[in-house]
């Protein structure tokens, strides 16, 4: 008798348990998630001394074609929700200098450019942020780029040298964007 009444209280706890936590499944949650990781990554990044500066004739002393291919999956152009490039140049010579970034299309035609005039050193650290997206710039300037030109230019003279040890312009970009994946 006492095995009977242990078969029927396990046969009840099992009937019990099955039908207390049994839950219709919903496998449509999928549809439900927002993906949107935020992309960080360096774009270039640009150091010239101050002897090299020197050399240079006719004020322009620095040309450079980078190829910019980050959008051009469709996968990434697609999803692109919004995001920024940071530039960051830091001058310790005697000059003031011009850089010029210049976003291209294929065709090489200017989509967006960036001008800094730096003063010479002692010159703060200048940094600047550009927007793009929801109230910022057009994202189609980025998904149309194909290669980024960077120029600098001597505003000074060509003998003057800085007094601080190793003196160079730094010129460093990064960009952050984010992507909606579902």
């Amino acid at each position: 008798m006492r095995r009977f009444a242990i078969c029927i209280f396990l046969v009840v706890a099992v009937i019990g348990l099955n039908s207390s936590c049994a839950e219709d499944q919903n496998f449509n949650q999928i549809e439900d998630i927002s993906i949107v990781p935020t992309l960080a990554t360096s774009i270039f990044y640009f150091e010239s001394d101050e002897e090299f500066i020197n050399d240079s004739s006719a004020g322009q002393f620095y040309t450079q074609l980078f190829t910019f291919e980050a959008f051009n999956q469709d996968f990434v152009a697609d999803r692109i929700l919004d995001g920024f490039i940071s530039y960051q140049l830091e001058n310790t010579t005697s000059k003031e200098l011009e850089i010029q970034i210049e976003f291209l299309d294929e065709n090489d035609n200017t989509l967006d450019s960036e001008t800094f005039i730096i003063e010479p050193a002692p010159a703060p650290l200048l940094q600047r942020q550009i927007a793009y997206g929801d109230g910022g710039r057009s994202l189609d300037i980025l998904k149309n780029t194909t290669n980024i030109r960077v120029s600098g230019q001597n505003l000074g003279d060509n003998n003057s040298i800085s007094s601080l040890s190793e003196p160079k312009i730094i010129l460093r970009s990064s960009a952050e964007f984010r992507l909606r994946l579902q």
